[in-house]
């Protein structure tokens, strides 16, 4: 029997990897003799560049560059094992948890350092760089990430603008004729799990400035800005970045992705699916074993279990889900391909020792599994 285990990472307790052979070590135990693939999953946020190179047999290489406040800050993207495609998330260089919860202002943020990553991947010579842009500390529609590759931002006097979501106000011309030569060779695929416009009252500044730090003047603010900016770029591009879904993801990092990178959109757990190839590993599987931290009603939006069962389900195969726990409305997922779900807190502990003991308790609950497909097995073999 072919089993294929195919888990996300479980937050701040294990990668996706360790999470994978823990399931198989708990397997093991019982079902010795049978066939498992592991394959590490990650839908575009933390823990995806880990996940592509444990899969893939990939590096990782660091740079220093620019946080989100212009502090420098070492930050590491990965090249995958063929040395075609790089992994970059965003947060790595210009993530919220890179700013003090003091010094958060989403008005002096900028993603400059995020752009110098994307620089140094596209000096590697890759022919496609996957970006995962959760997390984001910023709200500047992209504007660093662009002055970083080479493009100019500039106001009416044509100086050049600060590149921040305050910055942006003063926008008047965009110059692009220097930016990264290689950008036009380059696939850039994101993803991007919310479909929010750059603008308004579902867009960037409104919905996600308040995390960022943003009170009600600021966001009025920063959405102000991101219009203007929008209008700049209409203007003198010929290209609408306000309006289509997931522009306003990341603070508009969206939408200077697709407006300045023609980058292709995509539902994080399903790009991931694709890239690491879990269909063709599929073939000739009997079971799907795949989860993450925590399943809850939000899961069906894309997340890694949900993206797994759909190739499952495509492809006949049952699917199972290992949870660190499982949360309101996790039931949900029952009508995505998912046949059984189970947590792996054998108690009530505190946050720290749980997370502490999370190999060891998705090990356990594996074994449990293990020994009730061989007990329904030896079933059906007496009623043969």
């Amino acid at each position: 029997m072919k089993i294929v285990i195919a888990p996300d990472s479980f937050k701040e307790s294990m990668t996706a990897l360790e999470a994978a052979t823990a399931i198989e070590r708990g397997f093991k135990k019982v079902l010795p003799n049978e066939d498992y693939l592991k394959v590490p999953m990650a839908d575009g946020g933390e823990g995806t560049v880990q996940s592509i190179i444990d899969a893939t047999g990939g590096s990782f290489k660091t740079e220093i560059v620019k946080g989100p406040l212009g502090k420098e800050v070492k930050a590491q993207y990965g090249i995958a094992g063929d040395g075609k495609v790089a992994v970059i998330e965003m947060a790595a260089a210009s993530g919220l948890d890179k700013v003090p919860p003091k010094d958060r202002n989403p008005l002096k943020t900028t993603t400059y350092g995020f752009g110098q990553l994307l620089h140094s991947a596209l000096d590697e010579g890759v022919e496609e760089i996957i970006l995962g842009i959760g997390g984001s500390a910023t709200n500047d529609g992209g504007a660093g990430m662009i002055v970083s590759l080479g493009g100019k931002l500039l106001d009416k006097e044509g100086e050049n603008i600060i590149p921040t979501g305050e910055g942006l106000a003063k926008l008047q011309y965009i110059d692009t004729a220097s930016m990264h030569p290689l950008i036009k060779d380059v696939q850039f695929r994101v993803a991007c799990d919310v479909d929010n416009p750059l603008t308004g009252p579902n867009g960037a500044s409104y919905i996600y400035g308040p995390q960022k730090g943003g009170d009600m003047r600021t966001i009025k603010q920063l959405d102000a800005n991101l219009v203007h900016f929008a209008e700049v770029v209409k203007k003198q591009m010929k290209i609408d970045i306000d309006s289509p879904p997931g522009a306003g993801a990341a603070g508009g990092l969206g939408a200077g992705l697709l407006g300045f990178l023609e980058a292709k959109l995509q539902r994080g757990g399903d790009l991931l699916v694709e890239i690491l190839g879990l269909e063709e590993k599929l073939k000739g599987a009997s079971l799907l074993i795949t989860g993450e931290g925590s399943i809850n009603h939000q899961t069906v939006f894309g997340k890694t279990p949900i993206a797994v069962s759909h190739v499952g389900k495509k492809l006949n195969i049952p699917t199972i889900a290992l949870a660190g726990s499982l949360n309101e409305g996790y039931e949900a997922i029952y009508r995505e391909g998912i046949e059984a779900a189970f947590s792996i807190i054998p108690q009530l502990s505190s946050l720290q020792v749980t997370l502490s003991k999370g190999k060891d308790n998705l090990e356990r609950l594996a074994t449990d599994i293990a020994t009730l497909i061989k007990i329904a097995k030896e079933l059906w073999n007496k009623q043969i």
